[in-house]
């Protein structure tokens, strides 16, 4: 495995992003950081880490066998990659919030922040971005978060974890190289947080909904049975789920 470990810097996935304009990097480069200055969330938002304490890293992962409308199997397949990863470290009632968070015990433990490169309407790479809490355990005012070491009372290695990561995204990715988009998101959907139960969200209007998630569409999009039993699609920026 080819690891660029850096003490500081902005964000590993726009370091990672430059470095594959620039050279021809192997699959699965990965750059690690004990510190992100301004590390990057879904939509714009921000990632904070107590520094040395966690995992804050990205990926390089060639693809040239997705459609531009198939991205989001690279989200399913990184997210089954570190929900496995995290069950060999005993990480108890794990889940996936769509649409990439890890959940354990319903506080949220890991994000994920997925950047393709696209050319002619086809996928060419993925960076993968990665923020892991590990050994913080003060995490300040965000009461919906955890640690493994909050969660297990454990002192974990980082590089183990790392190791352990990077070798299930090896794994998953073969699923996506192989095109068995249905294997990927049938075991995507089961771990799905909040499956077929009763629960509200709110919209982009800001009014409350409630309804039930049945899965998710090809294109990423989570499908949710409303009260009026109709069964509606809503991106990312349309709807969140609120418990």
């Amino acid at each position: 495995m080819n690891i660029i470990k850096l003490d500081a810097i902005e964000s590993t996935n726009t370091y990672l992003r430059t470095l594959s304009v620039t050279e021809n990097l192997k699959d699965f480069t990965v750059v690690v950081a004990k510190q992100q200055l301004a590390g990057k969330g879904q939509m714009g938002t921000s990632w904070s880490s107590e520094v040395g304490k966690n995992l804050t890293f990205s990926v390089f992962k060639k693809i040239s066998c997705l459609d531009n409308e198939e991205q989001f199997y690279v989200s399913m397949a990184t997210s089954l990659a570190i929900y496995k990863a995290l069950e060999k470290f005993n990480v108890q009632r794990l889940g996936i919030k769509w649409p990439n968070d890890i959940l354990s015990a319903n506080q949220k433990i890991c994000g994920i922040l997925i950047e393709n490169i696209v050319q002619n309407n086809q996928v060419q790479a993925a960076v993968i971005g990665i923020g892991l809490n590990v050994n913080q355990t003060d995490l300040g005012h965000l009461h919906s978060a955890s640690s493994m070491k909050l969660l297990n009372g454990i002192t974990y290695q980082l590089d183990e974890i790392l190791q352990a990561i990077v070798a299930q995204l090896k794994v998953y990715a073969v699923y996506v190289e192989d095109r068995r988009f249905e294997e990927l998101k049938g075991a995507y959907e089961r771990k799905l947080f909040r499956k077929d139960k009763p629960s509200t969200f709110k919209n982009q209007q800001g009014n409350l909904l409630m309804g039930f998630i049945k899965g998710v569409s090809d294109s990423g999009k989570l499908q949710v049975l409303l009260e009026d039993n109709v069964l509606k699609e809503f991106d990312l920026k349309e709807l969140k789920l609120l418990y």
